[in-house]
């Protein structure tokens, strides 16, 4: 169909010409149908979107402002129409398969992840605390300096040697025997 013939017959439609509608149903479905086609929907799935298609079509067919572009808008609308019914198919996958219905997660009960969880924090604080044990044993001057490279942001080492007054080519090697000894406090304990 020509643009123009496309557009008089929208305008006619919009006046409630059913022979106008009828023209724009047989002139412009097979490019609804094209589209739907190309999107290789299931039967059920493609019979539905084309009618969504056309009864979006009629809600705003007094709105279209550029009625000879009726079809770029029907062609527009089947697409989304069609890539809205994949991503709902990507959500939920139906089956009435038994074997798949009776499998127990993988994942476990809700309530077990929830235990393990918890589990998993407690361990972890428990870590955490061990560490700060530790840590308050180190020397004062290692305390201070971790103390001071842990903040965030970290300071430069102009500024960790202004405050603690350290040399800046000393505090690298400093911080790592710091560190090599806290780890080893807490390998001691079986903690690292």
């Amino acid at each position: 169909m020509e643009r123009s013939e496309v557009g008089a017959l929208v305008r006619s439609a919009v006046d409630g010409d059913a022979a106008a509608w009828k023209a724009i149903v047989e002139g412009l479905g097979p490019l609804v149908w094209s589209v739907v086609r190309a999107h290789r929907l299931s039967d059920a799935d493609a019979h539905e979107v084309y009618q969504t298609v056309w009864f979006r079509f009629t809600q705003h067919l007094d709105r279209i402002r550029e009625p000879e572009k009726a079809g770029s808008w029907l062609a527009s609308t089947a697409r989304h129409e069609c890539l809205k019914v994949h991503r709902q198919a990507r959500r939920l996958v139906l089956t009435d398969d038994p074997q798949l219905l009776d499998t127990v997660s993988e994942d476990g009960a809700p309530e077990q992840a929830l235990l393990e969880t918890e589990e998993a924090a407690a361990k972890q604080g428990e870590r955490v605390r061990r560490l700060w044990q530790e840590f308050e044993e180190l020397g004062e001057r290692c305390r201070q300096l971790l103390r001071v490279l842990i903040v965030s942001p970290p300071p430069s080492y102009q500024e960790v040697s202004a405050a603690l007054d350290i040399a800046v080519g000393s505090i690298g090697p400093m911080r790592q025997r710091c560190l090599r000894r806290l780890r080893a406090r807490l390998e001691g304990r079986g903690t690292a």
